[in-house]
């Protein structure tokens, strides 16, 4: 039985608060930052939708795309334009982050949907920070994952002293230019975990931001990768390159477990790494 997947995305605005009320101000404002501010404050959020199954051989279709937009219209309608802490009765006993948003949004989209099996929802709540949810849950918590984008700008040689300055040319083209070349690096941290029932997200993306900043970014950024001390004996290729971030960061995630690192090296390259085998099993 073939299986064939299929994404609608529809976008919407909504504004919302981090607080919880059994902490103190003073823990509120330590753990939530800015987004505990007393007014709230907003996004516009984009939703994208997968849906599954095998297709119809009189329409050719897993579900029909406008039956699914309707569908997800009808339900981001309850959000759209929306205070979600104050004028909705979703988050009365949990706080309206954007992974407990995302549950919400799935229970609701599955309950309506005829045709198809909803496989997983990506909501993006700015660019560079995303969650995505597929139904499951460890216990009774759901289980979701946290995408958050950070950028590098640097230079590097792809050179090996395994083969000869001809085979170098011959293996590597430009990239093996003696003085190097360079990119705009973007790298995606995918954090993989519980919800967390009093903070309502995966992982610390404050606490994220600066263990990949300080590791990471401050590290690489403007520097050329051949030097670096450690990342430097390697041929500085990208696959390399995920891994030896994926070293890096594996045990110093504040809250979670790194699930993958993905590396934009160009718009047409991309490499993604989601720990050995060995990891993957545990």
């Amino acid at each position: 039985m073939s299986i064939v997947r299929l994404t609608k995305r529809i976008e919407f605005s909504a504004s919302h608060r981090y607080h919880n009320p059994h902490w103190s101000e003073s823990r509120n404002r330590a753990v939530f930052g800015s987004c505990n501010n007393i007014h709230g404050h907003g996004h516009n959020y984009l939703l994208e939708a997968t849906v599954e199954g095998t297709v119809d051989p009189a329409t050719g279709m897993v579900v029909n795309l406008y039956d699914l937009k309707l569908v997800i219209a009808e339900v981001i309608e309850e959000f759209d334009h929306k205070d979600l802490s104050l004028d909705t009765t979703y988050f009365e006993g949990q706080i309206p982050t954007t992974a407990n948003l995302a549950v919400v949004l799935w229970e609701k989209i599955e309950g309506r949907l005829r045709g198809g099996r909803l496989s997983s929802l990506r909501l993006f709540e700015e660019e560079d920070l995303f969650v995505d949810y597929q139904g499951h849950r460890i216990g009774q918590v759901p289980e979701a994952y946290c995408t958050r984008r950070y950028r590098f700008a640097a230079a590097h040689r792809l050179h090996t002293p395994a083969l000869s300055d001809e085979d170098n040319r011959k293996v590597f083209g430009k990239c093996n230019n003696p003085n190097g070349h360079g990119h705009n690096y973007t790298l995606e941290v995918t954090v993989r975990g519980a919800i967390d029932v009093e903070t309502g997200m995966v992982t610390d993306v404050t606490r994220l931001d600066e263990v990949v900043n300080e590791r990471v970014v401050r590290r690489f950024d403007h520097q050329h990768l051949n030097y670096d001390e450690d990342f430097g004996r390697f041929v500085t290729t990208g696959e390399n390159l995920v891994m030896f971030i994926w070293n890096v960061l594996d045990k110093a995630i504040p809250t979670g477990a790194l699930h993958k690192i993905g590396l934009v090296e160009t718009r047409d390259n991309y490499f993604e790494y989601h720990g050995s085998i060995q990891e993957q099993k545990s």
